[in-house]
């Protein structure tokens, strides 16, 4: 490391057992405490909030881009009427609208927000700290594995191995467009208790993106769904130790296994996925209907695509790829060379493939990095408020505390709180994956499913629209952790 970055990432941010809180204090004295010893605490998190009011103003961002962009075309083709018989160059874009446009993606918002934030780690700390903290402390780990796993799992291959599945839960129904919406919904999240929730959100969101949102559903259909998908994705991981996030966090210090997650939280969860999809099926039932109706009188229905056939062996090696990747998913330098061997297969059979698009998992991996790297400096309030708080107040906070910042935070937080009982422990997690659809940030599979569905919002994906529609199926699964 050179020297002008050569203080230890271990001091920056403050260890929580440094700080000295006074005993039987309350939690907001505390936190006062905490920001008098190290007043940047306040800054780092005051940095956070303005990142997320800032992704509620990304609608507001992309609408004047286009007005900036509009007006910059008129002014160009008036310019190109007067003078005719100038050379005629490349089309120039507004910078200022481009500039617009960057701050109205929601994936960008937390990285734009991170340079802020390094600016005043810089000021405050110095370089040296800035570049250990990012370079040190931070584990951009999941986030690299969701942008591989994005990548791989909606291949053709994959996505139509993923679809004849489905096409045989869905023929219980008739293939309907309600036995689609059903069988994706359902299915696909509790498939991400074994091929990760990441692989599960990409795969339900393509499909009901062929399925579903292609009929061109109403906005709250839209948004009722897609606030299900994220709700049941965030849960629907809990049948093993291994494939959510916040369950991640604590399985290995907590000792948590599979028969312990199954039946502590698994056979819930399936009965809240359940219980939640029929509550919106009867709900929306005449939509669906109207909705099946314009599908059998398109020539081209949303189910009829089927195309070249892919050989099996090409399926059968991409479901390896995408095996080996869910395997190896702690460890990067194997997952990421995984991934390069992919590429190269992926090239050699292109015949078989869709062009592999790259920009929307880098951009969810760009959220995830940002994400995290505001994350790590928000240890300084969680952690008291956890430590504070009986078993439903626990469970409470801990769902609230997910939608404003990502619950594999909290349930990490939560490992390192003294003294917590089973019931806690229960109590945290199962906020933690309760409130997993609240929000875009509130679990790390969400910016995937609004990246591939974003395009079925006319203005972009509303913060508020997405808390109105899981809000039902998040009361849903909350019942069934807290009665069952």
């Amino acid at each position: 490391m050179p020297a002008w970055a050569a203080e230890v990432a271990g001091d920056f941010p403050r260890a929580l057992t440094s700080y000295h809180d006074a005993p039987g204090g309350g939690v907001f004295e505390v936190l006062a405490g905490r920001v008098r010893e190290q007043p940047f605490n306040l800054v780092a998190t005051i940095i956070f909030l303005l990142a997320i009011i800032h992704t509620f103003l990304t609608a507001k961002f992309r609408h004047w881009a286009h007005e900036v962009q509009q007006t910059h075309h008129a002014a160009r083709r008036a310019e190109r009427d007067e003078n005719s018989e100038a050379e005629q160059g490349p089309e120039e874009v507004s910078f200022k609208g481009q500039v617009l446009h960057f701050l109205g993606e929601v994936e960008a918002v937390f990285g734009i927000w991170a340079v802020v934030l390094i600016g005043a780690i810089t000021y405050w700390h110095g370089w040296g700290t800035a570049v250990a903290y990012v370079g040190k402390q931070v584990d951009f780990t999941e986030a690299m594995f969701v942008v591989v796993i994005m990548a791989i799992a909606s291949t053709r291959p994959v996505l139509r191995l993923a679809e004849q599945c489905l096409r045989t839960v869905a023929s219980l129904g008739r293939g309907t467009t309600a036995a689609w919406w059903l069988a994706i919904l359902i299915v696909a999240p509790v498939l991400g208790s074994f091929i990760t929730e990441p692989a599960a959100m990409t795969i339900g969101a393509l499909l009901l993106a062929r399925q579903f949102y292609e009929l061109k559903p109403s906005p709250t259909f839209c948004y009722a769904t897609l606030g299900l998908l994220f709700v049941n994705v965030s849960v629907g991981g809990t049948l093993t130790h291994f494939a959510a996030p916040p369950v991640l966090m604590v399985a290995e210090p907590w000792r948590w296994d599979m028969v312990y997650m199954f039946t502590h939280f698994g056979w819930k969860a399936v009965a809240g996925i359940v219980a939640s999809t029929l509550s919106y099926y009867l709900f929306f039932r005449k939509d669906l209907a109207a909705l099946d109706r314009t599908r059998r009188a398109r020539t081209d229905a949303a189910s009829g695509r089927s195309g070249r056939p892919v050989p099996v062996w090409v399926t059968a090696v991409q479901v390896l790829f995408l095996a080996l990747t869910v395997g190896l998913a702690h460890y990067p330098a194997l997952f990421v060379g995984t991934f390069l061997f992919f590429l190269a297969f992926s090239q050699s059979t292109a015949h078989h493939q869709h062009r592999l698009d790259l920009k929307p998992p880098l951009l969810v991996g760009f959220f995830l990095a940002g994400l995290v790297i505001h994350g790590g400096l928000q240890a300084w309030w969680i952690e008291p408020v956890l430590q504070r708080l009986g078993e439903i107040p626990l469970f409470l906070s801990a769902t609230a505390l997910t939608a404003v910042n990502d619950n594999a935070a909290i349930t990490y937080l939560a490992t390192l709180v003294p003294g917590f009982t089973d019931a806690l422990k229960y109590m945290v997690v199962a906020g933690a994956v309760t409130g997993g659809g609240l929000t875009v940030i509130a679990n790390a599979p969400n910016p995937a499913g609004q990246s591939i569905l974003q395009r079925y919002f006319p203005d972009g994906v509303s913060p508020l629209g997405l808390l109105l529609g899981a809000l039902p199926p998040t009361l849903v699964m909350a019942g069934c952790f807290l009665l069952l």
